[in-house]
């Protein structure tokens, strides 16, 4: 296979039609580092609004059980990209995350945020970062995906197009993003766990690298010294410098999925997607919405 042979296959597809195909040939063949950096970043980012960070402080999810909530949140994602929303596993792994979703008071604005930063952050992630930049195809698909997602879900007042998503996001962003307590332990948290994947030693710089890779506005809601004009260039450089080295490197021929990361660590011997996450109180119900075009889940 050639290196450039699994984007031309991209591009004879449809993207409406085929954009869970387009976005699983995407992130799990063409860009699955990226994907799960951007991934990464897209909730990260979703903090500094405080309604969402404070909440998630409250929970003390991120707080007291950081590993075990992103390996559920990258898990119950993934198995919808791996399997489609038709399947066993993603009709299970959606259930879950309404289930979970309604046990909290989230507003629909909120909920549709979020699901802007999956949209525009891998795309903004990779045209910086990848080996190659995204297609028109793949940027269309990705949407398309995630607004499904989010019917699926119940988000009500979903952006039609890519570009309706990344005005959406910006603007809600310039409106709500802001300083919260809570909020700044949850991104500490975070910070701590992403640093703990590696040897110890490497701590301080892998954090300072982390900030580097922020923007302006989000280290302002947090409160964060602003990393140095010299670090900031350094490890960009040194993050577009490992897409032109995988530019180089053959095309990947088996899929790579999140499930797989090293960074998933809570489930050595296996899960069931139906027992990702936390789980409501007895008697709120199960899933708010139906599964559109889609059988009742098992």
């Amino acid at each position: 296979m050639k290196r450039f042979e699994r984007l031309e296959q991209i591009r004879r597809m449809d993207p409406y039609r085929d954009a869970w195909e387009i976005h699983r040939l995407s992130s799990a063949y063409e860009f699955p580092w990226d994907y799960t950096r951007a991934l990464e970043l897209a909730l990260y980012r979703t903090y500094a609004v405080p309604s969402v960070g404070r909440l998630l402080a409250e929970t003390a999810e991120l707080t007291a059980r950081s590993q075990k909530r992103y390996d559920d949140t990258v898990l119950l994602l993934d198995a919808v990209v791996e399997h489609g929303f038709g399947s066993v596993q993603g009709r299970t792994a959606i259930r879950r995350m309404n289930q979970m979703h309604r046990s909290y008071d989230i507003t629909n604005d909120d909920m549709r945020y979020v699901l802007c930063t999956f949209v525009v952050m891998p795309k903004r992630w990779i045209d910086a970062y990848g080996w190659r930049r995204m297609s028109r195809h793949e940027t269309v698909a990705g949407a398309v995906y995630y607004r499904t997602l989010g019917r699926h879900m119940g988000i009500k007042d979903i952006p039609e197009t890519y570009e309706e998503f990344e005005s959406c996001l910006d603007a809600y962003e310039e409106a709500h993003f802001g300083w919260d307590e809570g909020a700044r332990r949850v991104s500490d948290a975070t910070l701590d766990l992403m640093t703990s994947w590696y040897p110890r030693p490497l701590a301080p710089a892998l954090r300072a690298g982390t900030l580097a890779l922020l923007d302006e506005p989000l280290l302002r809601a947090f409160r964060y010294d602003p990393p140095s004009p010299a670090t900031r260039a350094l490890v960009r450089r040194a993050v577009r410098l490992r897409g032109r080295a995988v530019r180089l490197l053959p095309p990947r021929r088996v899929p790579h999925h999140a499930r797989q990361n090293r960074e998933v660590k809570g489930y050595p011997n296996g899960y069931r997607v139906a027992e990702l996450g936390t789980h409501p109180v007895p008697g709120t119900g199960g899933c708010p919405v139906r599964h559109l075009g889609a059988a009742p889940a098992e």
